[in-house]
């Protein structure tokens, strides 16, 4: 289970870091009331987001949680299922 909630995590990880680009995390975290450090932690896979950030993070990036959590479900794959 941790191992797929870790690839989960990755995903995130990665789709967040390529949406926000060369825009400044310092930026976005202050528009969102998001800490620096939450995100960082979050682009670096270390964190696991409420879903109250997890719309931040989404809005901060100027799109919709719903393609946000697109994109992450196309990183993840079309075979990923967290339960067995």
């Amino acid at each position: 289970m941790q191992d797929k909630k870790d690839k989960i995590l990755r995903a995130l990880a990665k789709v967040v870091k390529k949406r926000r680009g060369k825009l400044s995390i310092t930026q976005l975290s202050l528009s969102v009331e998001v800490s620096k450090s939450i995100w960082s932690m979050i682009e670096q896979a270390e964190r696991d987001t409420q879903l109250t950030t997890f719309y931040r993070i989404a809005e901060a990036l100027n799109m919709k949680p719903s393609h946000l959590m697109s994109d992450i479900e196309r990183e993840l794959g079309e075979d990923f299922t967290l339960t067995d």
